[in-house]
């Protein structure tokens, strides 16, 4: 790349195929070699470009702060429902998650990106039906298939979300990437705000108890609960105007949590060997196993999104291919006993949906296992893995709908 980048300061077209082809690692080899060619003009040009970064945070525009805060107020409206029904809040939290969070991000997305209003009102009525069908599902709190749907809608939403996000460029496996680090740049950014105003209401309620006012209730019941359901429309608006805050952060994070959660998996695999716990007659012991092994999954795939934002060296690709085989170890033992225990007890939803889940994320894991290994023998970037990625959403997306929307119907609730 190097040479390249010498060869081509002539060329504009080239250099220009050579920045999208590898951005992060153009931007690397550009910046090692720029006190070279500093007195080249298009090399002056190219190192603005590459290196400009905002001084002053960016509060957008007048309309999109009112945007923001409409928005932060409605989710907060619709998140105080139980206190102006009848409903418990048992019931409404469980079943309406999704319709708290992703339908205000829904329309921040789509004012933003100018979504044709067609398209708009077409995934806003997509959403409109899923909390019908999951409000009016029977209110069975033994039933596994209202939990399955219950467990699997945010999965849904955050799929809509997707689909608003990527506009006509869904079919692009680099806007698909762009999302999910958008998702990674949002969790921290919540993680922080979630942070500033827990201890920010920590002090709140310890000033008024000092005045001998308690105001412990009333703070949960409306600052705190609007606040929460606020919080991802305010991250999501800090991210997209400010960038620069978080989008260094989040590759770091990949970069520290796939060594560590590495290092827990084994541990955790030989403890589990150690004490004799047994997956296969365990049902309690299983479903942890499961919650492990998605949340693995969930750490690799934005690990790998996360860390191809700059250039991946090596060691880091090399961990990330350890751990997913580590992981293919630990989805192997979940998918065996899932199945002994269908052959043995009979299908349920619950097998059902558990046994394809873990279906498909083998494969997924074994297609990005292999490409990590070959991307750590070749030594090239992470392109192939990130297609692999990309290309599998659309898959874990129809599954979500089959055991959301399906399962109840066709086990009868059950």
């Amino acid at each position: 790349m190097r040479e390249e980048i010498i060869a081509n300061l002539h060329n504009p077209h080239r250099l220009e195929l050579l920045y999208r082809n590898d951005k992060p690692l153009f931007k690397k080899e550009f910046n090692l070699i720029y006190q070279e060619i500093n007195a080249n003009a298009a090399a002056q040009v190219w190192h603005e470009r590459l290196n400009y970064e905002k001084e002053d945070l960016d509060w957008g525009t007048a309309a999109e702060r009112i945007m923001v805060v409409a928005l932060s107020f409605l989710a907060g409206l619709v998140a105080k429902i139980p206190a102006f029904t009848s409903l418990s809040e048992d019931f409404f939290y469980q079943r309406n998650i999704s319709f708290i969070l992703f339908p205000f991000l829904i329309v921040y997305f789509s004012w933003k990106l100018k979504t044709p209003v067609r398209k708009i009102l077409l995934v806003l009525a997509v959403l409109l039906i899923a909390a019908a069908f999951i409000n009016f599902l029977p209110d069975a709190k033994d039933s596994d298939t209202v939990i399955l749907t219950c467990i699997h809608l945010p999965l849904f939403g955050w799929a809509l979300l997707g689909i608003v996000f990527t506009g006509d460029k869904f079919h692009d496996y680099q806007k698909r990437l762009e999302f999910l680090r958008y998702n990674g740049d949002l969790a921290v950014m919540t993680a922080i705000i979630l942070i500033a105003g827990g201890m920010l209401s920590a002090v709140t309620i310890g000033l008024f108890e000092l005045i001998d006012i308690k105001i412990e209730k009333f703070y949960t019941q409306y600052i705190v609960v609007w606040g929460l359901a606020a919080a991802p429309v305010v991250g999501t608006y800090l991210v997209q105007t400010n960038p620069q805050l978080v989008n260094k952060v989040s590759p770091v994070v990949a970069r520290v949590f796939t060594p560590l959660v590495l290092i827990m998996l084994v541990i955790y695999l030989i403890a589990v060997i150690g004490t004799g716990k047994d997956p296969y007659n365990d049902r309690e012991f299983l479903f942890i196993f499961n919650l492990l092994l998605a949340g693995v999954m969930a750490i690799i795939l934005f690990s790998i999104a996360g860390i191809s934002k700059i250039s991946g060296s090596s060691a880091g690709i090399f961990l990330l291919a350890a751990l997913s085989v580590v992981t293919i170890l630990v989805n192997g033992v979940a998918l065996s006993a899932i199945l002994f225990r269908i052959f043995e007890y009979g299908i349920t939803p619950n097998r059902l949906a558990v046994s394809v889940g873990n279906i498909l994320i083998l494969s997924n894991l074994s297609v990005i296992a292999f490409r990590l290994y070959r991307s750590v023998k070749n030594k090239t970037n992470l392109q192939s893995a990130e297609q692999s990625i990309a290309g599998f959403l659309p898959v874990y997306v129809l599954w979500t709908m089959v055991v959301a929307f399906i399962f109840p119907l066709v086990f009868g609730f059950k």
